[in-house]
């Protein structure tokens, strides 16, 4: 990531701790691995922020490296000049989350020529932020030192808010084909998907089957998805015509969606690409998950948008799953499920085979291409975001819990999952007209995806089991 560093200074307190805690931050994130973009002591005094004019020259640097800063960290090192932080935010107009700090204080330092108060300037800094309109996250503790763990971790978790938040505000997804007609439930408002910056783009399936259809086997695209389709997975048994016809969509859809710039997908398939191409889109859409562009079934396009978040948090592959069954009698246990599409990530082992359920109405011989297994324990980060027409807005929930390792003799990709409270989220979900599809990811990354999606995004999003 590359931060935008503001340090702030009030000029009555000590200098010597501007000019060193300005150093200590830069090399800290530095070793973290972040790139950070900080005005020099010959741009500013102490290369800090406490008056109008230093406000204008770091805004100014920052505005420089639009499109390279992915978040601000605002430190206070002593009290700070609280307006001169909110002014230069202001006139930086970078639109990026932004990360508050204070710089503790110790006990046995307490005089005139060491005291910092940073704890007091930090109220200062956000009351400042609050009138400017400007919205800000928060470290853990009040007042943390930089080179602590607890640090660290802090600004992991502000990494991942700025790829949410950042990530949604410029996503384009593609929808490949119709939403099925018996699907109701993913129906969705592209207009209110626009108007929170994440633009659709769609293309009919009878799109598709042509640009399939002038393709040869021998096409280069053509074999290089075929060869990777059968490094990805097992193949064993699979007729070789139906990986031809896999390995010419996913050169289709790869030609399209690069062509179209388009990070993400939704495609159709039940059961016209069955019925009248003779697959299943499954592997092909497992493979781009895996790859980390999200593709999710049944043209659920706030669907994928859930596991892109996740994704975009986690910085590791997503799923979109079924709320699917029951666990036994265990209340906090449910069965999650698909027939499936899920990434490679998610399986103990996994195989290519025909789609059980659909070859009941179309035939074995159109159903090949679904990746079956069964997912491995880990823990589980789940969201669910969708269109509401009724009031304008996006919404959603989200939570955590983890994949077990129940047994479970099923079809498909399954995996029994163990979350707190399971039936207080199910009356939610089923009182609130959500949909039965849910993201998944396997990490721990709630937070950071309910703060980008609530505090910088301005989503209406629910926790589940979220501490007070």
């Amino acid at each position: 990531m590359t931060f935008g560093l503001l340090v702030g200074n009030r000029g009555f307190f000590p200098a010597h701790l501007v000019s060193s805690g300005r150093e200590q931050m830069i090399a800290t994130l530095e070793k973290l691995g972040h790139t950070v973009i900080c005005p020099t002591p010959g741009q500013t005094r102490y290369g800090a922020v406490e008056s109008r004019a230093d406000a204008k020259a770091c805004a100014a640097l920052f505005a420089e490296n639009r499109g390279k800063i992915d978040g601000i960290i605002v430190t206070l090192p002593n009290f700070g000049d609280e307006k001169t932080i909110a002014e230069t935010l202001r006139l930086a107009g970078l639109d990026v989350p932004v990360l508050i700090h204070a710089f503790p204080d110790t006990p046995s330092k307490m005089t005139i020529a060491d005291r910092r108060d940073s704890f007091c300037g930090k109220m200062s800094a956000c009351n400042n932020l609050q009138q400017f309109g400007i919205h800000y996250s928060l470290t853990k503790l009040h007042t943390v030192d930089p080179a602590s763990t607890e640090f660290a971790e802090d600004v992991t978790r502000f990494a991942a808010v700025c790829r949410v938040a950042n990530g949604m505000r410029k996503l384009r997804i593609g929808a490949v084909g119709a939403r099925p007609a018996a699907f109701n439930t993913v129906r969705y408002s592209e207009k209110i998907l626009e108007s929170n910056g994440i633009t659709v783009e769609p293309i009919d399936l009878s799109e598709i089957f042509g640009r399939i259809n002038r393709l040869t086997d021998t096409d280069k695209p053509v074999t290089a998805k075929f060869d990777a389709i059968n490094a990805y997975v097992s193949t064993a048994g699979i007729p070789r015509e139906s990986l031809i016809k896999m390995a010419k969509l996913g050169a289709v859809l790869d030609e399209w969606m690069q062509a179209n710039d388009l990070c993400i997908s939704a495609v159709q398939c039940w059961t016209s690409m069955e019925e009248y191409f003779g697959v299943v889109p499954c592997t092909v859409m497992s493979m781009m998950s895996n790859s980390l562009a999200s593709s999710a079934c049944e043209v659920d396009i706030p669907g994928v948008v859930g596991m892109h978040a996740l994704r975009l948090a986690s910085e590791t592959p997503s799923a979109l799953l079924d709320w699917n069954n029951n666990y036994g009698d265990n209340p906090d246990k449910a069965v999650c499920f698909h027939c499936s599409n899920l990434p490679k990530h998610f399986f103990k082992d996994v195989k290519m085979d025909f789609q059980e359920i659909i070859a009941g109405t179309v035939g074995k011989l159109n159903t090949f291409g679904t990746c079956v297994g069964t997912v491995r324990p880990s823990p589980m980060t789940f969201a669910r975001f969708s269109t509401h027409d009724v009031t304008g807005r996006m919404r959603g929930y989200l939570g955590e819990g983890r994949f077990t390792d129940d047994p479970l003799n099923t079809f498909g990709g399954a995996g029994v999952v163990e979350i707190p409270r399971l039936q207080n989220l199910l009356h939610y979900i089923c009182e609130n007209g959500f949909e039965h599809h849910v993201a998944a990811n396997m990490s721990t990354c709630a937070a950071a995806v309910h703060e980008a999606a609530t505090k910088y995004l301005g989503w209406d999003v629910h926790w589940h089991g979220r501490e007070n």
